[in-house]
């Protein structure tokens, strides 16, 4: 595509085949076998939503992102509440790596642990956030481990109180069946879900 160079290609064993862009339009992203997973649109999406809940005027002092990939959504948090804790997690050092690299991830401005979310986040048992992300994907699937009520217990029960906790769902062809499924699930967990559509994602906006 013109316009358009390869800076890196890298395996991974849990993103497959990560590839770091440049483009005249979009800028630098990583892609996962073809899907964007971090800068390029993901930005663009992630400061939509961001925006949205800032306008909620929460107060956002500790953060827990999990799924950090290359660090959009942190650049991104950093910039609007410069005094936020941030934590994030992530299964892939690959990614994290090209993100440090090529996207401005800075390891000194977050408390990054790479693993397994669902072994991660006993050590938090005891914390609360104000705000959690879950964008957990490898490649386009969202695994079902993140689906289940355990999950979502966690993921009410880590928030702090008026907290908030967003998840990130693709949405096109069949992905839109699978997400507003999902969506059916948190309004079991939580007593409040907004539906929000920047780009070709919905964003699950949670709290109580």
């Amino acid at each position: 595509m013109f316009g358009t160079k390869i800076l890196e290609e890298r395996k991974s064993k849990f993103n497959g085949n990560l590839r770091v862009v440049r483009s005249f339009a979009l800028g630098t992203y990583i892609q996962a076998d073809g899907l964007t997973q971090s800068g390029g649109i993901v930005e663009s999406i992630w400061k939509d939503t961001l925006h949205r809940v800032r306008n909620l005027n929460h107060k956002i002092r500790n953060v827990l992102i999990l799924g950090l990939g290359g660090g959009t959504v942190a650049n991104l948090i950093r910039k609007k509440w410069p005094e936020a804790k941030i934590t994030g997690v992530d299964i892939d050092p690959i990614i994290v790596e090209l993100g440090e690299k090529y996207l401005g991830l800075d390891r000194d401005g977050i408390e990054m642990k790479i693993g397994d979310a669902p072994q991660i986040i006993k050590q938090f048992k005891n914390k609360r956030f104000d705000l959690i992300i879950v964008d957990l994907y490898n490649g386009d699937k969202f695994p079902a481990k993140f689906e289940s009520s355990n999950f979502l217990s966690f993921a009410r029960g880590g928030l702090a109180n008026g907290g908030i906790v967003i998840f990130n769902r693709l949405f096109y062809k069949e992905k839109k069946a699978e997400a507003l499924e999902f969506g059916k699930k948190l309004q079991q967990s939580f007593s409040k879900v907004e539906y929000f559509y920047p780009h070709v994602n919905i964003m699950f906006i949670c709290g109580d």
